[in-house]
């Protein structure tokens, strides 16, 4: 790691200590949820459960269900919308789209294609990143600050979507109380240095604890795995509490140590919104005082995909200033865990 900063002048430029030669970072956000609340009472007239099992266990009061007639690319498209018009961005200007899912419109063709081509970002190279889950957020950041090295790139947007309703089944209480669905987007370019991206952590584990078995060439769809309702989501809530509480601290201490910050300056630490009691207990390890740890998942729901920039969006747009510190974190299914940490850089501040 090197701890040198680039000053504002010209010549080649230095290495700092996220890697990077060139800084980038956040320049713009937008969220998406769909219209339609579903809570906890509406949950308990189909599944075995009520509204304090639910609360007790996952802190959710309720969360978005998206409209039938919509799919993960719609919500896509609005939140991407609102980061480039924040940002002050138009979509032709884009380089690449990232999208992070795993509730795709389809198979094929690309869900970062036809958002792309819903908002007009025609040269923009498509990218997906459908097998990360709920740590898909952070991976796609990594993946956007990387190709933002690329002098010939200037924007990547990057977005999390995922449509939780439709990968869980509607029989099954351990995982239909916990999922919602949300997109969120993420516009990032170059910044000042000492602003953007400071570091990361990823790392990961092989699992099966957190799993979709049907639909691919292992077990391909057919009237078998229809009826043994094989499409949808399966899940170890205990195996899933086992690793977050102990992978999500060990990643962030570890990205603070590689962005060079000490955790006490940090002031935002935006968790995955998996389940409040798993945020809380992951505060509590860090010894990070709520009122620094914002959350959405009583709201919500656990949003996969979307989730950390759900509370990206809401920190940037209610609390966050011109050079304050924060770290995202998340973990998915795989396992997949990671950390980025960032010192957040507002546009106007350099009017």
């Amino acid at each position: 790691m090197n701890d040198e900063t680039p000053g504002r002048g010209g010549g080649a430029p230095v290495v700092t200590g996220s890697g990077l030669a060139h800084p980038v970072g956040v320049l713009g956000t937008g969220l998406y949820v769909p219209r339609t609340v579903v809570t906890n009472e509406e949950l308990t007239r189909t599944l075995d459960t009520s509204d304090e099992w639910i609360t007790s266990r996952t802190g959710i009061k309720e969360r978005r269900f998206l409209e039938e007639s919509r799919a993960t690319s719609d919500m896509g498209i609005e939140a991407a919308r609102q980061a480039l018009a924040r940002a002050g961005v138009e979509a032709s200007d884009v380089d690449a789209i990232v999208v992070t899912t795993f509730t795709p419109d389809q198979p094929l063709p690309s869900t970062a294609m036809v958002i792309a081509e819903a908002i007009g970002a025609h040269r923009a190279m498509p990218l997906d990143l459908t097998q990360a889950a709920c740590s898909g957020g952070v991976y796609a950041l990594v993946t956007a600050a990387h190709l933002l090295q690329n002098a010939g790139f200037r924007y990547v947007l990057v977005i999390g979507a995922d449509a939780g309703s439709r990968g869980t089944d509607p029989r099954d209480r351990a995982t239909r109380v916990f999922l919602g669905d949300a997109a969120g987007a993420a516009l990032l370019g170059r910044t000042p240095p000492g602003f953007g991206i400071l570091g990361w952590h990823t790392d990961g584990e092989l699992s099966y604890e957190v799993e979709i078995t049907a639909g691919g060439s292992r077990l391909p769809t057919g009237p078998e795995t229809v009826e043994a309702r094989s499409q949808y989501l399966k899940m170890n809530g205990k195996a899933v509490w086992n690793m977050a509480t102990e992978k999500l601290p060990q990643s962030i201490r570890a990205t603070a140590q590689r962005a060079g910050v000490d955790l006490e300056d940090v002031q935002h630490v935006l968790l995955h919104q998996a389940n409040l009691n798993i945020i809380n207990e992951a505060a509590k390890a860090l010894g990070i005082p709520s009122d620094r740890v914002p959350t959405t998942v009583q709201r919500f729901g656990n949003t996969a995909a979307a989730s950390v920039f759900t509370v990206l969006h809401e920190t940037v747009e209610q609390r966050a200033r011109h050079g304050d510190l924060m770290i995202m974190s998340g973990i998915g299914a795989g396992f997949l865990w990671g950390s980025v940490c960032l010192r957040h850089f507002d546009p106007s501040s350099e009017a």
